[in-house]
């Protein structure tokens, strides 16, 4: 019985020195195997992870661990790629993003964290002037749509002062706060503020001001006719001259752009009365003397004395174009004008009253330069009495009268030679 039992304890300790040493090189075998994994690390989207593994390349790795990565994605090192003891493993998930580029979209599939960096990616070119909402430079964070507006070039007159300027799709109302452009009380816009500015258009503003101006003008002074018995029917006499009176008045000018389109009169007083012409009108009737008996003795009647100031007349002599001899003879510009000329009593300075006398030789002279009464000729005009004045007929100027508006139109502007006589 003793024998048995030591058979069986040594065989007990045969089948237990057995398991140790398979148990012992199980646990060699074990720490060999996890000695020799490697230590990698990913990082997903600022996740990270750390890994022991006997994968040989990024793509085993990610294999094992049942990681999905996407075409878009952005895996570096590549899935190709051998693994070493230590590799670091970026993953970033691509998502889309849609691009509005005025009236045109696109979507894009990206790994990039800003608006710089997609735009580069789809291969879209900006201008300075362009738009970009949300702005260059802007994180793209959870953002699944970029809009862009291409800029264009609109004219822009402002008070007259014509620019080019860049805009992109807008109102004109936004365009001109863009453009910091400020609207005065009167300015006017030509379009509608609602209206959208369009490439190639003109957005125009005109600038309106309202300014006061006071200004002294002259009155003009009427003629007054009184009938005077003591001179004969026909005959004028000047009694009193007349005297223009002053007037301030004052207006309102309406400015666009700098030019005056308005002017309206709001005030006016008379800081002056104008004084009338007096002019007498003769009503007396000429009797005539019966005639004395001839006497016996034919003898020549003495020339009648003209009187003073009498009219010359017109007369069919040559005596327009032939110049007498004596007298002060120099040269003036002459004009024409008739009895009904625009501002014209018909009554010279003098008295004479022309349109009773259509054939009168009269001529409106400078006083100063011809004394008013002087008999003149005038080269192709003839023999005339200085017995008008003018407010245009200064110097060296004179003004023929003549009967119609027909021949003042033919006389025109000529230089002549004159010949004061007396």
């Amino acid at each position: 019985m003793l024998k048995v039992s030591k058979k069986n304890m040594n065989g007990k300790k045969a089948i237990m020195a057995i398991l140790t040493v398979v148990l012992f090189a199980g646990v060699i075998g074990y720490a060999v195997y996890e000695g020799t994994k490697k230590n990698v690390s990913l990082s997903a989207d600022g996740d990270n992870q750390e890994f022991r593994t006997h994968a040989k390349t990024v793509g085993e790795l990610l294999s094992e661990q049942n990681i999905a990565v996407g075409e878009h994605d952005d895996l570096s090192p590549a899935k190709d790629e051998a693994l070493e003891d230590g590799t670091s493993i970026e993953w970033t998930k691509a998502r889309q993003v849609t691009i509005n580029v005025d009236q045109e979209s696109q979507k894009v599939w990206t790994t990039e964290k800003n608006i710089d960096g997609l735009l580069k990616q789809a291969g879209i070119e900006l201008t300075e002037h362009d738009a970009v909402e949300p702005g260059l430079g802007s994180e793209l964070g959870s953002l699944d749509t970029v809009n862009i507006e291409k800029a264009y070039e609109v004219a822009m007159i402002d008070g007259g002062q014509q620019s080019k300027v860049w805009t992109t799709s807008t109102t004109v109302a936004d365009f001109l706060k863009n453009q910091g452009i400020e609207l005065g009380k009167l300015d006017r816009v030509e379009q509608k503020l609602d209206e959208t500015v369009k490439p190639g258009s003109a957005v125009k503003v005109v600038r309106v001001e309202k300014v006061t101006d006071v200004v002294e003008e002259s009155m003009n002074f009427s003629v007054e006719t009184k009938k005077d018995a003591s001179l004969l029917k026909g005959s004028e006499k000047v009694v009193k001259n007349g005297k223009e009176g002053k007037v301030e008045r004052t207006y309102e000018i309406v400015k666009e752009d700098g030019k005056e389109i308005a002017r309206n009169m709001t005030a006016e007083n008379v800081k002056e009365k104008p004084v009338n012409k007096v002019v007498a009108v003769g009503t007396r009737t000429a009797v005539a003397a019966a005639p004395k008996a001839a006497p016996s003795t034919a003898a020549a009647a003495p020339a009648a004395k003209k009187p003073a100031g009498k009219v010359v007349q017109a007369s069919s002599s040559k005596s327009a174009g032939d110049a007498p001899s004596g007298g002060k003879e120099f040269y003036v510009s002459a004009t024409a004008y008739t009895a009904s000329c625009n501002g014209c009593s018909g009554i010279t300075s003098t008295g004479i009253n022309l349109k009773a006398n259509p054939n009168a030789k009269v001529i409106a002279v400078d006083p100063s330069i011809i004394p008013l009464g002087s008999k003149v000729w005038v080269e192709g005009y003839g023999y005339a009495v200085a017995g008008d004045t003018g407010g245009a007929i200064k110097g060296h100027k004179i003004d023929v009268f003549v009967s119609s508006q027909s021949e003042a139109m033919n006389f025109g502007r000529k230089k002549v030679k004159i010949k004061v006589l007396n």
